[in-house]
């Protein structure tokens, strides 16, 4: 019997001839904020016409779990055996992921994932299977002698792929690859995968190749470990900035604003481009100017596809204090390269009162702790890596949670580079390297790799190479811009940042120089305007970083479904 615990108390399915029992008992039962039982419900136990029905479960369903709002949640299930033993119906096993195997046990549980590998013997049959929570499956072995007809026909028409439900105890394994097994009662076929015509049979296929298969990529083990870091890293970003009192702020895809000042962005319209010539055209006087009037388009002006949520993240900063932004950003750069993809990741926090340095302490904090944290809790998919992709990742990994990061000026980082580049120019692709040089990956990962062998901020940039919103240095008369960069081995450049130009006539006039209209940030200004103050921020690219932690090396492994010039499948 099923008896369900609801917000409106308790709903009793089947067993009529218990309902008015159960009915007459539910005053008295309550459930409290903290998922316990009220103390009146003790009185329950001492009625002798309940029918021993309200025993409080299974030990192992004693649980109940509350919601942040300290209400139980709807359909929270109370299985009784002794209850279901009265009603003469069938108890359902309890569901477990892989990744909470951890001790046998004589309870019947289920298994539900996909098959790696099947293995038929004489009296029995091993298969693995592999339900995503993990990157190693568990073997279920299926003793002939303990099984039904209907699961040994599934066994023999069990293929790599296919989904499945294992009914079983964890048992400890006989063989010497895995401590614990399923010792299998039965195995059901939940969708069948055809052997001929599965793309990702048993073999080892190149990236590029399963690229194109994006739908099927994760049911391998790289693209499968490489979305479980993933998940770990957003979540330890996500609970880095609300421990440190940052406010989440979903800033619009759609924009109006140039960011960067590149002008390399997506174009949103609602204009019918399959007939240009009926493309309303802008004018001047009577005259045809040869550009098309968006006024008459859907948002009465140009609209394109963010590259970056600072702009917006700023407003909310000045009014909050410390805010963060974490979400998808676009680029129309066309770059072919294992660095860049036209839709990814930004994660950019923005900090009221802070100034450059406030910028670089909080990027160190955060990586550092969120590195930990895939160090901590991804331990055999970091392992998976280091053996197939990056021997020296984990070291990597741990130099940078533990050593401190390193702080150079600009100017001195170009002075490295010019005696490294003195000694034998042939071996450098970019060897042409002076004040005003924007570094190139080559440049970055030396000074990471190489001369420094660890993380390190680069700062005091050129003014002529950043972009408009960053402070100009008082110190040298504007010739740098308080800004940063975060190089890191393996990677290169993985943060940028900077403090924010926050005196409003030398934004205007820096705007003015770069070409921007100030009428088209006007609110942005306006931040300028009414009651300024300094303030600073970063952004981090997350497939930069997934790359990074990983260890692999082109970025489109780094997110779900890549997109760059020439593809957009999926």
């Amino acid at each position: 019997m099923r008896i369900q615990v609801t917000r409106l108390g308790i709903v009793v399915m089947s067993v009529t001839p218990l309902l008015r029992v159960l009915r007459a008992l539910t005053p008295t039962l309550r459930i409290t904020g903290s998922g316990s039982y009220d103390n009146r419900a003790s009185t329950v136990a001492k009625r002798k016409d309940s029918m021993a029905v309200f025993l409080v479960g299974n030990q192992r369903n004693r649980e109940f779990r509350s919601s942040s709002s300290s209400s139980i949640r709807a359909s929270t299930n109370i299985d009784t055996n002794d209850a279901a033993a009265a009603a003469g119906n069938r108890v359902t096993p309890r569901r477990i992921k892989i990744i909470n195997v951890s001790q046998q046990s004589d309870e019947i549980v289920l298994i539900k994932g996909w098959v790696k590998t099947v293995r038929k013997q004489k009296t029995l049959a091993f298969v693995e299977v592999n339900d995503g929570s993990t990157l190693s499956g568990i073997q279920c072995v299926l003793p002939f002698d303990d099984i039904d007809e209907s699961t040994k026909n599934d066994i023999n028409k069990l293929t790599t792929g296919c989904s499945v439900e294992v009914r079983g105890q964890i048992t400890p394994s006989q063989g010497g690859k895995q401590a614990l097994e399923i010792s299998g009662k039965s195995i059901r076929i939940i969708g069948e995968c055809p052997a001929d015509t599965f793309p990702l049979a048993k073999k080892r296929h190149s990236l590029e190749y399963l690229r194109t298969m994006a739908h099927l990529r994760p049911r391998t083990n790289t693209i499968a470990a490489v979305a479980r870091v993933r998940s770990t890293l957003a979540g330890a970003i996500h609970q880095f900035f609300q421990h440190n009192g940052f406010i989440y702020v979903q800033t619009p895809l759609i924009t109006a604003s140039d960011c960067e000042g590149a002008g390399e962005m997506f174009r949103v319209t609602t204009f019918d481009l399959n007939n240009v010539t009926a493309l309303p055209m802008a004018k001047n006087g009577k005259e045809k100017t040869g550009g098309v009037d968006f006024s008459k388009d859907f948002f009465g002006k140009p609209a394109f596809l963010t590259v970056s949520g600072q702009l917006g993240a700023e407003t909310h900063a000045c009014a909050l204090g410390d805010v963060y932004t974490f979400g998808p950003t676009f680029r129309a750069e066309n770059s072919q390269t294992s660095r860049h993809l036209a839709e990814f990741n930004m994660v950019e926090p923005e900090m009221a009162f802070a100034d450059l340095e406030s910028a670089m302490d909080n990027a160190e904090a955060m990586l550092k702790t969120v590195v930990k944290t895939v160090l901590d809790n991804c331990e055999e998919d970091l392992l998976f890596f280091v053996n197939f992709y990056d021997k020296g990742l984990k070291e990597r990994l741990e130099k940078l949670v533990t050593k401190p990061f390193i702080r150079l000026p600009y100017r001195d980082a170009i002075k490295y580079l010019q005696e490294e580049i003195a000694k034998d120019s042939t071996k450098w692709q970019f060897p042409d390297v002076r004040f005003g040089t924007d570094l190139a990956t080559e440049h970055e990962r030396w000074l990471a790799e190489s001369k420094f062998e660890s993380a390190l901020f680069v700062y005091n940039y050129p003014k002529s190479i950043k972009a408009f919103y960053m402070r100009d240095n008082d110190e040298d008369g504007g010739e740098t811009v308080n800004a940063m960069d975060l190089l890191v081995p393996g990677v290169g450049e993985l943060v940028g940042g900077s403090q924010r130009e926050e005196r409003l006539e030398v934004l205007e006039k820096k705007m003015v120089d770069l070409g921007l209209s100030p009428e088209d940030y006007w609110w942005y200004l306006d931040l300028r305007r009414f009651g300024t103050v300094p303030h600073a921020g970063y952004g981090l690219g997350f497939e930069r970083l997934v790359t990074y932690v990983c260890g692999i090396e082109n970025i489109r492994e780094a997110i779900a479904f890549p997109r760059f010039p020439g593809n957009a499948e999926f």
